[in-house]
């Protein structure tokens, strides 16, 4: 990630959690940059992934790939949706904390 970054990031976002802390869906590593699933799922390795989606009922963001895998890699097959939902929250290591390094700045 570049030294000093703009990130569009919703209004009504949680505030990013401590690094280490559990996730909050604010939305800020994902919009900084894709990770390694995202960059396959956006074809780019810099800015936002594609996945990343914003859920107003929750007022947070989620990972689509997670939650909507069929959406993302265009086919709408429940195992396959299954698998790669399970394997990307493995390799997003979903449910450690936050990993992402980047700082607010107001």
């Amino acid at each position: 990630m570049p030294p000093h970054q703009t990130i569009p990031i919703h209004p009504e976002a949680p505030d990013k959690p401590a690094w280490g802390d559990a996730c909050n869906g604010c939305g800020v590593c994902c919009a900084a940059e894709p990770c390694p699933v995202g960059v396959l799922v956006s074809g780019r390795r810099r800015g936002a992934c594609r996945a990343l989606e914003w859920r107003d009922a929750e007022r947070r963001y989620f990972c689509g790939m997670v939650s909507a895998p069929g959406r993302y890699l265009g086919v709408d097959h429940p195992l396959l949706n299954s698998a790669a939902s399970k394997m990307t929250r493995r390799l997003i290591s979903a449910g450690s904390g936050c990993d992402s390094d980047a700082q607010a700045v107001d």
